[in-house]
């Protein structure tokens, strides 16, 4: 995807709605992001009490759940889309084409009802503009999975990679693995979103903003449902024989950046992407099959 297709513009609609994916293999802390983002138990976390169960492949399920939060001021109909399942098999093929599927039939549902002659004033837009993609803080490498699944999923979605449980690593590790992620992404050529900016048309706050926001990229977080109280205050974050770590401190984790980028200064470039660029290409690419089928059959 182009750096420069559309400048960042910040939503200042009441009750806008956006939907965001996560995917991610089991631990790592897919459900406890969402649950700390939305500042509820959005998400279940999975049962590994019975042993008999916990060793048994489990298929792919796609589940949006809907919450309404508030974000500087900004009602946001939020839809998480959660994919638990995924990455727990050996042969996670069927569960690459499962996501896709799930992009596409919300784009043809969008499709179909643009070509009503009168539309449903009750229709509901489900479209995906983010896609979370937790990346196991292995330290080393990007894996094949990863490489494979998000060179799948980037023409159809904005896939913004993250870092699971980043409190896992230590800054050294942490920075290293960061590098060597991005440097995967490059080799590859995942067009991942990567905050674009325009240096002819945004000004230099914009500008100086997404040059911060690509610099952290895979974002490196973590998450936490309980609150610790430091000095006097509770703060969500996690305690360790070491000391705490601080789930909204930017020194600890880039969960801030991150929610702030995506629920708030990116929310509509997310959605202009996901509807200008993503969508259109889709609808272009499934008009071009339907015309070419026509004129084979005639």
């Amino acid at each position: 995807m182009p750096p420069n297709i559309t400048k960042r513009r910040r939503s200042k609609a009441k009750g806008v709605g956006f939907t965001v994916m996560v995917v991610g293999a089991s631990g790592t802390g897919r459900t406890t992001f969402v649950n700390t983002l939305c500042e509820s138990e959005v998400l279940p976390h999975k049962d590994c009490d019975n042993p008999e169960t916990a060793a048994l492949e489990t298929s792919l399920a796609i589940k949006p759940v809907n919450v309404d939060i508030e974000e500087d001021g900004l009602r946001i109909n939020l839809t998480i889309v959660d994919t638990p399942g995924f990455g727990d098999n050996v042969n996670n093929d069927l569960a690459f084409q499962e996501i896709v599927n799930y992009l596409e039939r919300q784009y043809d549902d969008i499709l179909a009802e643009q070509s009503r002659i009168k539309r449903n004033p009750r229709f509901r837009d489900n479209r995906v503009h983010c896609l979370l993609y937790f990346i196991p803080p292995t330290g080393h490498y990007l894996r094949e999975i990863d490489v494979e699944l998000m060179q799948k999923l980037s023409h159809r979605v904005n896939v913004i990679p993250v870092i699971g449980r980043s409190d896992s690593l230590t800054l050294s590790e942490l920075k290293a693995f960061k590098k060597r992620v991005m440097e995967d992404i490059s080799h590859f050529d995942i067009p991942v979103y990567n905050f674009p900016y325009d240096v002819e048309e945004d000004d230099e706050d914009t500008i100086q903003e997404n040059q911060e926001l690509r610099s952290l990229l895979p974002f490196a977080i973590m998450g936490s449902e309980e609150e610790v109280e430091i000095d006097g205050e509770y703060v969500r974050a996690r305690v360790y024989p070491w000391g705490v770590a601080i789930v909204d401190d930017p020194e600890h984790s880039d969960f801030s950046r991150l929610r702030g980028a995506i629920l708030g200064t990116h929310l509509q470039d997310l959605k202009s992407l996901t509807e200008d660029v993503l969508y259109e290409t889709y609808r272009t690419e499934k008009l071009s099959r339907t015309t070419g089928s026509y004129m084979e059959a005639r």
